[in-house]
């Protein structure tokens, strides 16, 4: 017999013993043996971004080891819209049962509480965080014809031109979209936001010339940098990227102590069993350490995460303070 059958057995022995099951024993008894047996089913993970984009991109590595490990199916549900708080919201009103999962982001936990007054979840209190997936800095593409080969001369060029570049975003309130709105605020310039409904619809119309630059992900802006569609100018974090070792970052270009980026972790609604928490997290934690997978992603420029759930939840708590600041200070609101 596995652990949760031993445990429901002698729980049943003693009640019976006593003359009656406790209902918090027996309530104990069935998350355990719940646990030991999890997953008997396909597990659904809500992507709250369109296909392409960063977020599904790590979804779909995690998931496919998740499901050679555990021989269940794990399935990618996107479902993007309104910055990624749609696909959110889906999450955590969701059944607690461990079969419905959130790939979140610094978007829905970290930026949306400040950006959203009437926000229909709580990024605290409506989820359990099982471990930060990854972390991905941004890098800044314009389309080929605009006539920048750097952050300096994007500066410069803002500036002859107040209000006539415009550029796009995974949506409203996302990493790339705060991130410009923080580069215009510390280069005093000015140009138009224009938000798709993911990064794959922004990154296509960078190439296609519907806007003329915008700030992505680096593991979904990668394949169109390397195919010539877009033209790379700057990394958005401190550190080089070792995806693109030699392209300098914004702050080395004279902004200095621009940083920005995105993060992705794996979250289950708020009640969903402790030891099925427990079992998420190091299964994914065993994913992202094995090599393979640590290779996969530091070729498309991620940092492994891999932390605990209380460090996670710090990191969100932390981001939602420095976001909100962006927010307020740039008079940024949902569409």
């Amino acid at each position: 017999m596995g652990n949760g059958t031993s445990t429901l057995g002698t729980l049943w022995l003693c009640a019976a013993g006593a003359g009656v099951i406790p209902a918090a024993a027996h309530a104990a008894a069935t998350a355990a043996g719940n646990a030991a047996q999890y997953p008997v089913r396909p597990i659904r993970v809500i992507v709250p971004f369109a296909p392409g984009g960063a977020t599904d991109i790590l979804a779909r590595v995690t998931g496919k080891r998740l499901s050679e490990v555990w021989g269940q199916s794990v399935i990618i549900d996107n479902r993007p819209g309104a910055g990624g708080t749609l696909g959110a919201n889906l999450a955590a009103k969701a059944n607690p049962d461990g079969y419905t999962l959130l790939m979140g982001t610094n978007a829905t936990h970290g930026i949306a509480p400040s950006l959203y007054t009437s926000l229909p979840y709580d990024a605290i209190k409506d989820f359990a965080p099982i471990t930060l997936v990854a972390i991905v800095p941004q890098v800044v593409i314009v389309n080929p014809a605009l006539p920048v080969k750097n952050i300096k001369e994007l500066i410069a060029l803002a500036k002859e031109k107040p209000g006539a570049l415009n550029f796009g975003s995974a949506g409203q309130g996302t990493p790339g979209h705060l991130g410009m709105e923080l580069f215009k605020m510390l280069t005093g310039t000015q140009m138009v936001h224009v938000a798709y409904q993911g990064g794959a619809p922004g990154l296509a119309a960078v190439a296609g010339g519907q806007v003329q630059f915008m700030a992505d992900n680096m593991n979904s802006a990668l394949p169109f940098i390397q195919a010539g569609r877009v033209r790379a100018i700057g990394v958005t974090s401190l550190k080089r990227s070792g995806a693109l070792p030699d392209m300098p970052t914004i702050a080395e270009q004279g902004v200095a102590g621009f940083d920005s980026g995105s993060w992705f972790g794996m979250f289950a609604p708020a009640g969903t069993a402790p030891a099925i928490v427990a079992k998420l997290h190091a299964e994914t934690v065993k994913t992202l350490q094995l090599p393979e997978v640590k290779q996969t992603l530091a070729q498309q420029g991620a940092e492994v995460g891999a932390n605990t759930p209380a460090q996670f939840t710090e990191l969100i708590r932390s981001d939602i303070v420095r976001w909100g600041k962006v927010v307020k200070a740039a008079g940024v609101k949902p569409n």
